[in-house]
Order: structure tokens, then C-alpha cells, then sequence
């Protein structure tokens, strides 16, 4: 065993787990679920079956990653964020096998009590803010806040908010790397990074 579980963690036979991670106090992952290299498991977090989380995501305290989460190398998922997994729930309906999916780009942060709608993918770096409701696709880098989630700018792969000029370049208060701000004819932008 290659990794730290406090002794009220339970994980199941055939839960696959990276070198160096830790599961803190009364989390369960499930069997068939897949955490990367020195991930981190907050308390009271439940990693469900077929849950694959790259390496080094965070997940803070009382998360529930459901069947169909994906998460990409340093997702950072704050405290009590939440997931669904299917569009249109009834406790008397059985919905088994129409689980939506979602996918965590690469570096994207979700924070406190956000929610994410299921079926709608968080591109890379994105940052979904405290409390947002995600109800469509995010794109990476882009910055969304409220209920329901809405753009109000990009930011860097060290979370520090993009100041775009009129040419659409933008630099990295933290870090100083460049990035550029492209639209396409159909009005829709993108923010890549400048090698």
C-alpha cells in the first residue's frame, strides 16, 4: 500500500489507488474507482464506481463524485461542491444506465457549493466560483460565477483574473506567462496559452 487512508476510510476491493494519495477521515471509494498519483481525499468524500480522478486532484471536504465524473490531472473540487449525475431524477423511476457524464479539464477549480449540471464538460483551467450553478459546456480558462453560471472573464493556469488589451493579449500577474484572446466568425472566444 502505497498510499494514506485514515483508519475510518473505507475503500473496496478492486478501488484503484495512485502512489502517494491521501483519504482523510469517514470517505469511501468505491469499487472501480480510479484516483491517480498523490491525489487528496478530504473527509466525508464518496468516489463512487467508475469515478476516474488524474493525478493530484484535490477534493476537499463532503464531496460526492458520482458514476460518470472524470476529472483530468490537478482538478482542484472545493468543499461541498456537488455533481449530478442524471438530468431528470424521481425516486420512483429507476434511471440506472442513462447516467450523464461529465468531464473536468486539466487545472480546473470548482469551488464551494458550486453544482455542476451533469452532461456539461469544464474545460481546462476553467474556474467555476463558490455557489455557481453550471448548466451548459465551460470553456477553458473561462471564469463563471451565479445561479445559473455566467461568464464574467478568463483566467490564468495560476488562477489570477486575465486582463485582456485591445489586441487581445493578456499576461499572467502571478506567473507572467501570455496568453491571447481569438473569436472565431460565429462570435464565440477562446483563450490559449503562448508557448
Amino acid at each position: 500500500m502505497d498510499y494514506q487512508a485514515h483508519e475510518t476510510a473505507v475503500i473496496d476491493a478492486g478501488a484503484s489507488i495512485g502512489n502517494g494519495s491521501k483519504i482523510w477521515h469517514f470517505s469511501h471509494i468505491m469499487d472501480q474507482a480510479v484516483l491517480g498519483e498523490n491525489c487528496n481525499i478530504g473527509q466525508n468524500v464518496v468516489v463512487s464506481p467508475g469515478v476516474t480522478l488524474g493525478k493530484n486532484v484535490k477534493v476537499q471536504n463532503n464531496v460526492s463524485i458520482y458514476q460518470g465524473v472524470t476529472c483530468d490531472d490537478d482538478v482542484f473540487l472545493g468543499p461541498s461542491c456537488v455533481f449530478t449525475n442524471v438530468i431528470n431524477p424521481r425516486s420512483a423511476v429507476v434511471r440506472r444506465g442513462e447516467y450523464a457524464s461529465t468531464h473536468v479539464g486539466k487545472g480546473a477549480t470548482i469551488g464551494a457549493n458550486a453544482t455542476i449540471v451533469c452532461g456539461n464538460d469544464i474545460g481546462a483551467f476553467a474556474f467555476i466560483g463558490a455557489g455557481a450553478v453550471v448548466t451548459s459546456a465551460v470553456p477553458a480558462y473561462a471564469l463563471l460565477v451565479g445561479n445559473p453560471a455566467r461568464q464574467i472573464g478568463w483566467m490564468s493556469e495560476f488562477g489570477q483574473r486575465l486582463h485582456f488589451d485591445k489586441n487581445g493579449h493578456a499576461s499572467c500577474a502571478e506567473s507572467h506567462q501570455n496568453y491571447t484572446l481569438q473569436t472565431s466568425a460565429s462570435g464565440t472566444e477562446r483563450v490559449n496559452r503562448i508557448e
